[in-house]
């Protein structure tokens, strides 16, 4: 089960994110509203945690927008925002509410029940500049023609699509790949990109952005 967490205090996102996956979820951990997009771009989510006030703003006309346009990810706030008006506006809203601070096996317990209760909607196909990703079946063609890919270059790629021709940081795109900690200074990518090269074929379409990353495009 995957779990998206939106929330901007860096120690809390991460101490969240050590909390759920060593409760057997997958997580992704974003600070804002702007990530969260590229997140729900790329994968779909059996449950979302979220903070109400961040950067952007407050999340829960985030929510609802989302919500009107049909979108059905199980949603628990979890936020300081937490007298009873605050509850009843988010509760429209979300599916469950649970103020800070609180104690870690609860926030466990709720997410996993809202992790159950429905399957998540499937991920769009993902297309930019002949290449197209599809999360959900893993697979992935430029112009027609299957590639196959080991799973850390299926997420370098489909990063590359999300981002739309904008380069994306070394640091993302091990972040994506690399479960583990990865040295700065390792070239773990940089092998993964030169095999991908090679996959995706002729003319080039992965290209470096010195001193920032990669960027997918003509």
């Amino acid at each position: 089960m995957r779990v998206l967490v939106i929330e901007d205090d860096a120690n809390l996102r991460l101490s969240l994110d050590v909390a759920l996956r060593g409760a057997g979820f997958a997580v992704d951990a974003v600070a804002d509203l702007p990530e969260a997009d590229e997140a729900l771009a790329v994968h779909a989510y059996d449950c979302a945690v979220v903070d109400r006030m961040l950067p952007s703003g407050d999340a829960l006309p985030y929510i609802a927008a989302r919500r009107r346009s049909g979108w059905h990810v199980p949603v628990l706030f979890l936020t300081g925002l937490d007298v009873p008006s605050d509850r009843v506006a988010g509760l429209a809203w979300a599916d469950d509410y649970l103020g800070k601070p609180f104690a870690v096996p609860e926030l466990l317990a709720r997410v996993g029940n809202l992790c159950r209760r429905a399957p998540a909607a499937p991920a769009p196909v993902l297309r930019h500049a002949g290449v197209e990703v599809d999360p959900d079946r893993w697979e992935s063609r430029r112009d027609g023609r299957a590639l196959s890919l080991t799973g850390k270059e299926f997420t370098v790629l489909q990063c590359l699509v999300v981002a739309a021709g904008s380069a994306v940081t070394r640091a993302d795109l091990i972040a994506a790949a690399w479960d583990e900690i990865v040295p700065p200074a390792s070239n773990v990518l940089d092998v993964l990109v030169a095999q991908l090269r090679r996959k995706l074929g002729d003319p080039p379409i992965v290209h470096t952005v010195r001193g920032v990353g990669y960027r997918l495009g003509p």
